[in-house]
């Protein structure tokens, strides 16, 4: 099991065992208050809690009702027990228990994340946005990522739901690789406007923070749902640009067509396909880092054993094909003796 992402967070729901003491920050999933069978003693809570290890039930038999007020399902909690046995599984005899303060976890201790370092990636940003030159751009991509609210979420969002970077951090991750392409294809073909590239792909999935939510799981939001990402993007561009009295009309159409086109294609969702030079590169950098995250996510969840190829998958329409395990082992052999 992974170390912890915050010092306190306690032992994983996977490493406990009966006849445990446990001191810990659990995510709730669930929560309910149900009568004892001798009803005169009132109800006990019964708790569902996480991390990103798994899942396990734990029971508060006194003071359920009072304690039961103190949270609510999605709440980050601190408790205390006892892990005993109950019918073949584990439970958590709860003795203390209390919400969690926001600087007592890190969220990535209790959903899938980016395995990357995002001090290293926020870096990759704020690089970024020093590099452009263009005044106009340059005051419109600072009224986003020198907001610390806009940042912290910027940060802590998935860039999907399930087909790529589907986890906390996906879409730092995601923006930090497609600016590295871009610096590749900037080396390869000059004529692209760098400035705009660079700050079409700090915006492209802006929307994205507003898309999706991931306090419990990453599911989408109404806004999200009824309406998407590269609208409500275009939304938050435009605000934005009529706050800067001086951009000029032309360019606000350049950036806010990189921004609807970057899919690509009608069926992917883009209300334009790209019809500009810097909003073609951005789609298709955005699409390789995309599929190349597809494709490793698929490969890392590989197989099963012995099995030389991945299960189907609807989204690809296809199977990939993961290699032979004696071919893999060959050649992290034949690597390492090279190094």
């Amino acid at each position: 099991m992974p170390q912890p992402r915050h010092p306190q967070k306690g032992p994983f729901v996977a490493d406990l065992r009966p006849g445990d003491s446990v001191t810990g920050f659990y995510l709730v999933r669930h929560k309910r208050l149900e009568p004892f069978r001798d009803r005169t003693r009132g109800e006990f809570l019964t708790i569902g809690l996480s991390d990103r290890s798994g899942q396990i039930l734990a029971r508060v038999w006194e003071g359920a009702g009072e304690l039961a007020d103190l949270f609510v399902e999605g709440d980050v909690v601190k408790i205390a027990g006892d892990v005993e046995e109950y019918l073949g599984r584990a439970q958590i005899i709860v003795q203390k228990l209390r919400q969690a303060a926001e600087n007592e976890f890190n969220l990535a201790d209790f959903q899938p994340a980016t395995e990357k370092s995002v001090e290293e990636m926020t870096g990759v940003i704020r690089a970024a946005v020093e590099l452009i030159a263009n005044p106009h751009l340059a005051a419109l991509v600072r009224r986003f990522f020198e907001d610390e609210n806009f940042v912290r979420e910027f940060n802590d969002a998935p860039a999907a739901r399930r087909i790529h970077h589907a986890y906390l951090g996906g879409l730092l991750e995601h923006t930090t690789e497609v600016l590295r392409l871009c610096d590749a294809v900037l080396a390869l073909y000059p004529e692209i406007d760098a400035d705009l590239l660079i700050t079409g792909a700090l915006l492209h999935d802006i929307g994205k923070i507003r898309e999706y939510t991931w306090r419990t799981d990453l599911d989408y939001t109404d806004e999200g749902r009824l309406v998407g990402h590269l609208v409500v993007g275009a939304e938050m561009i435009s605000q934005a640009i009529a706050a800067l009295p001086e951009f000029p009309g032309e360019l606000s159409l350049r950036v806010r067509h990189m921004l609807v086109s970057h899919h690509g294609r009608y069926e992917w969702g883009s209300p334009r396909r790209p019809a500009t030079l810097e909003a073609m590169a951005l789609h298709q950098v955005e699409e390789l880092s995309v599929q190349v995250n597809r494709f490793r996510s698929l490969l890392t969840a590989r197989r099963e054993p012995g099995e030389t190829w991945t299960a189907y998958d609807r989204w690809l329409g296809r199977q990939l094909y993961a290699g032979r395990e004696e071919e893999r082992d060959l050649l992290i052999e034949e690597s390492s003796e090279l190094e």
